[in-house]
This record gives structure tokens, sequence and C-alpha cells, in this order.
């Protein structure tokens, strides 16, 4: 009768305790409390408890931040020192069977806590079939596997999890269990939602129910990863470093070269970057802020000045979020009680109308806690995410090719660059997407595509130059088989049968 008690403190009298000086935070902590007085006694319990202290500090935080907190004063603002990024092609390079000790040090950890949801599938990103079949988690597997029986050694597959996907991924890792490599997996924390205007969790209970809760961004990957355990084990097991990728990011494979350049000079944190085009204007940047190395998000510019920041000349490069990291500074640093990372403030809104707060961090906003961190300019081919069917477009054409589980640029394409492809909201689901392309397009000469409307491909359709196809609405398009577009506009309505 307690626990319900305590549980169903909601209404006025919250409403007038938060708004006391303190009372904000007092509510708050009374409400976590009684969401853990629901789990039975145990480890859950305690796992809980400790995320939802977890939470705590980070809501604190942010109340004293949104009322003390000053701005980010872009008069301190700089590029990065020449220190603070230096190039790929300045490294002395490795190959694998070059730097097979170090290997036996190295653990590699992806974020596996995305839904794709956004490409309109079920479950977890990991498993939507991205090549030949193939998912993102095959390709990794495949990636790893081929390390391992080159180099000898034995590089563990860590996926942080997240209560969204943990479920999908623990069935689905049981298929590699013949493979030649060990994988783990953990979850990042689950912090409830809050109200905007009450500051009080929209959670009722602790049950994942839809809109209650939320992983709290990739950022929180260093504390989870020391709850979990996993952290002190694989350093009683001998390892040293681990290599941190989005599980979407079919360029972000284990590099000798970086891996022995982190060796040799000691460095705590190595962040990717690779230069940005036009597409990538949004990207976190390295920065020298007040004469330390930082990473600065487009979130945190203050908005007279976010079109400065989106200009490539003066910010040339972005994050790739591919970062090798010291596992004992992880230890150091998230056991100092000063690893505050910049909070990214995500206003949202539930099924309901609700309007919520979800409080994250970003993993790479901890370059600033580290020894001796700094950014390595890599080839832009160490980026290659999919984030929508119009990357799913490139991966699956034939400019690339597929060897070990890692995908490379056709040689037979003329220029290195990526082609910029566009396609509109008729295939931003991946089963539309699949409908529309009997066969994937040959694309080695394509710049640009850009594809609005209802439009469909027969096989055997060849892309060159700059194509760009408008079916207006109501209007339908087909490309017939075989058909070769060269610099070409194609609009109206324009209907073909295939015999």
């Amino acid at each position: 009768m307690g626990t319900r008690g305590s549980f169903t403190r909601h209404g006025s009298q919250d409403g007038r305790m938060a708004s006391m000086p303190g009372g904000t935070e007092h509510a708050m902590r009374v409400e976590l409390d009684a969401l853990v007085s629901q789990v039975p006694e145990g480890p859950d319990r305690a796992k809980f408890s400790k995320e939802m202290d977890d939470f705590y500090r980070l809501f604190t935080r942010y109340l004293h931040e949104k009322k003390h907190s000053r701005p980010l004063d872009w008069d301190k603002v700089r590029g990065p020192k020449p220190e603070d990024v230096i190039g790929y092609a300045d490294l002395e390079q490795k190959n694998v069977r070059d730097v097979a000790p170090l290997l036996s040090k190295l653990a590699v950890l992806k974020l596996n806590g995305g839904l794709g949801t956004t490409m309109g599938c079920v479950g977890p990103k990991s498993a939507i079939e991205v090549r030949d079949g193939q998912t993102f988690l095959d390709l990794t597997v495949q990636q790893i596997e081929y390390l391992n029986q080159e180099s000898g050694a034995d590089v563990p597959l860590i996926l942080m999890n997240s209560f969204n996907t943990d479920e999908d991924t623990s069935k689905i890792v049981q298929k590699y269990m013949s493979h030649n490599v060990s994988i783990c997996t953990f979850n990042q924390s689950r912090y409830p939602r809050f109200k905007a205007d009450s500051n009080l969790p929209v959670a009722r209970g602790p049950e994942n129910r839809p809109g209650q809760w939320y992983p709290p961004g990739h950022g929180d990957l260093y504390e989870s990863f020391a709850n979990s355990g996993l952290l002190d084990q694989l350093i009683e097991d001998g390892k040293e470093w681990v290599f941190v990728s989005n599980v979407d990011n079919l360029g972000a494979t284990v590099d000798p070269t970086i891996l022995e350049h982190m060796a040799a000079t000691g460095a705590e944190f190595v962040m990717e970057v690779t230069d940005k085009t036009k597409a990538d204007i949004k990207g976190g940047t390295i920065i020298d802020y007040d004469g330390h190395v930082r990473l600065l998000e487009i979130a945190q510019v203050p908005k007279a000045h976010v079109d400065d920041f989106k200009r490539v000349k003066k910010f040339k490069i972005f994050n790739t979020n591919n970062l090798w990291i010291s596992l004992k500074a992880i230890k150091r640093v998230v056991a100092s009680n000063r690893f505050d990372l910049d909070l990214i403030v995500n206003h949202k809104t539930t099924d309901d109308g609700t309007a919520v707060i979800q409080l994250e961090t970003a993993v790479g906003a901890a370059i600033k806690h580290f020894a001796g961190a700094h950014g390595v300019n890599v080839p832009r081919s160490r980026f290659l995410p999919v984030k929508s069917t119009s990357d799913l477009f490139l991966v699956t054409s034939d400019l690339y090719l597929l060897e070990n589980g890692q995908l490379r640029m056709n040689p037979k394409r003329t220029f290195k660059t990526v082609p910029v492809v566009k396609l509109g909201d008729h295939f931003k689901k991946v089963n539309d997407y699949l409908a529309r392309f009997k066969a994937p397009p040959q694309i080695l000469e394509l710049d640009h595509l850009t594809v609005t409307g209802d439009v469909w491909f027969s096989s055997g359709v060849t892309l060159e130059g700059t194509v760009i196809i408008v079916a207006n609405h109501g209007a339908h398009i087909d490309i017939p088989r075989g058909a070769i577009l060269n610099d070409k506009v194609v609009s109206g309505d324009l209907r073909l049968l295939d015999h």
C-alpha cells in the first residue's frame, strides 16, 4: 500500500511542490523513487535504481544549466589547431599482419540502439538487409571474423543495445555461434521522458510502454559500459582499446594504420573526421574553444551563427562517430564523477499530444575529457552510413564491391566521389523502394540523381551524369528495361509495359 501511495502522488500537490524553490528536483526525486519501488528486490531493481540515479544527475544539470549556464561564446570558437587534427595520409600505412599483437588488445563496439522506423522497418536497424540479402550485423560479423583469421587475434564484437533492440538482437546473434567471433551485448540506459510543463515523468510504471521511456543517446555508452561489468572484464582480459562506431556505418572497419597510430602516440581518444561536403553541413566538428579541443554540434550553435557553422569553408571537417578509445581511460573518467558531457535537450510530442523532453548526450563530446585526444582526417570511404533509402540505393549498386563483409568502391568508377542521390517520398520506406526497382540500376558514371513522384524502374537501367526524373501529382513514369539515361530530365506521364 505504501508503494502505491508514493507512486500515485501526481497532480496539483506535485505541481505546487515543483514550483517551490528546489521543489522541482525534489518532486522528480520522489517520482523516480516511486518508480524504483515498483521493481521487486534483486539485481533488476539495483540496475534500474542506478539508471534512475544517473538520470536524476542529468536532470538536475539540465535545471541548473537552463537557469545559470552561459551560451556558447562564438568569439572563442576557432578552427582546430594543427595538432588537433592530423591527416590520415601522413600516418605510416599498416596492414593487419603488421599490427597483429595490437589487435589482440582491441575490442570492437557497435552502437546498436536504433530502430529502422525511419525506413519503414520493424525491429533493430542492424537487422535490415543492405547488400545481397545480408544485414548490417551479418556484414559486421564477417568483417571481424576475417580480421581474426588474417591476424590470428581474437577481437571480440560488443553490441550496445537499447531496450528497443535488445530482445530481437539477442535472438539474431544466436546464428553466429559457429563463427570465429566472440559476441557480447549490454544495454544502454533507459530514461523517463518528462513533461515540458511540469518537469515530471510521463512514465507511470517501470514497464516499457510506448512513448514513456527513451534511450538517452550514444553518449550514455561510457557509464552503461562500466555499469555492465564488461569494461572491467575486457581490461582483465588484457584489452587496451575499443573501436566504437555506428552499426549502420558500413565504412567503419578496423583500420590497422589508426590502431598503430593510437598505440604509438599514447593518445587516449582518437576521433575519425572527414572532409565536409554540402550534404554534411549539419555534422558536428572538432573546434578549439578557449584553448581546448572540443566537439561542436549544431544544437549548441547560437541561432545567429548557424549559417556560419554550416559553411564548408570555415568548418571543413565533421565527426564520423568512428572513435578509438583507451579502456583504462574510460574507467578513470567515469569514476572521476566529473564526466559531464554537453547536454542535448530534445523536445518531442507523444501520440496524445503531450509536450515532453528527452535529455541526451553524444559519445564524441567526451573528447574534452581524454589526454592527447585529437582527430584523424580519414578518407570518405570510412564514412558510409545508411540512414535512408537514398543511401541504400548507393550501397546496393555496382558502385561498390563486397569482400569479406567490407564494401569498397568499384575501381571501374572514373571519379572516386560518391554520387548525390535524392529519392522522394514514394521511395522512403524500404518495401516501397524495393518494389520500385526491379534491379539496382548501373551507376558507375552517375554524378547526381533526383527522383520524385510515382516512378518505377525496370531492370537493366543505366544512369549517367545528372539525371532528374519528376512525376507530378497524378502522373506516372515507367523507366523501361535497358534504358540508358545520360544527363537527362524526364517529366510528365510515361507508361510502358515490359514484354
